[in-house]
């Protein structure tokens, strides 16, 4: 009997995932760079050609990754546009960068070599400006959930909050054993999410 067309699009979808999760590990592994797509092929246990049959080359795997990424980040920014105060949102975003990170702390450090690799690398760079820009966009709407809390400064605020988030997660990617990651995030919330916000310094 053949198969519907709803069948071949899940065996499709579930053919492109395990490609982008193998092309994940290598890049994490081995760097964007040094993992072939012969390397990308094995890992994901398929032929080239049938990797080929659904991305063109690693810059196009890399694409995906970043677009997958971007979704992560937006579909955080939704949810907490979805909570009915300021505080709640920005306590979402708090748990969800938090929680993350620790369930994927080579995935976090991987997007964030994007942002710090050298400029010349015009592909690697190319990618870790769209992902930027997702994050550009999350820092206004930040500045918004710190405005209506009564933030005098809430760009200088936000500021420190996304600073203060990704010093945490660099922390713990660095020193995850022991690294007291439920105590950062419950103290991040109550300095950021209450009334500390009325103050100049947000002290």
């Amino acid at each position: 009997m053949p198969r519907t067309p709803e069948e071949n699009e899940r065996i499709r979808r579930a053919a492109r995932d395990k490609i982008l999760h193998a092309a994940t590990e290598l890049f994490i592994e081995k760097g964007f760079h040094s993992a072939s797509i012969d390397d990308v092929a094995k890992r994901a246990d398929i032929s080239k050609g049938l990797l080929y049959n659904y991305f063109k080359g690693k810059e196009e795997l890399l694409a995906a990754m970043v677009d997958l990424r971007i979704e992560e980040v937006l579909e955080v920014m939704q949810a907490a546009a979805a909570k009915e105060t300021p505080a709640e949102q920005l306590r979402h975003i708090v748990e969800g960068a938090l929680d993350n990170v620790r369930e994927q702390p080579e995935v976090f450090r991987f997007y964030l070599n994007l942002f710090t690799c050298p400029r010349q690398d015009e592909v690697v760079a190319r990618h870790g400006n769209r992902l930027l820009g997702a994050y550009a966009e999350q820092f206004e709407a930040q500045c918004e959930m710190f405005g209506k809390l009564g933030a005098p400064d809430p760009r200088k605020r936000s500021l420190h909050f996304s600073s203060t988030l990704q010093g945490i997660m660099l922390m713990y990617t660095n020193y995850p054993s022991g690294f007291p990651l439920d105590d950062m995030k419950a103290q991040t919330i109550e300095e950021f999410c209450g009334n500390r916000n009325l103050q100049p310094d947000g002290s």
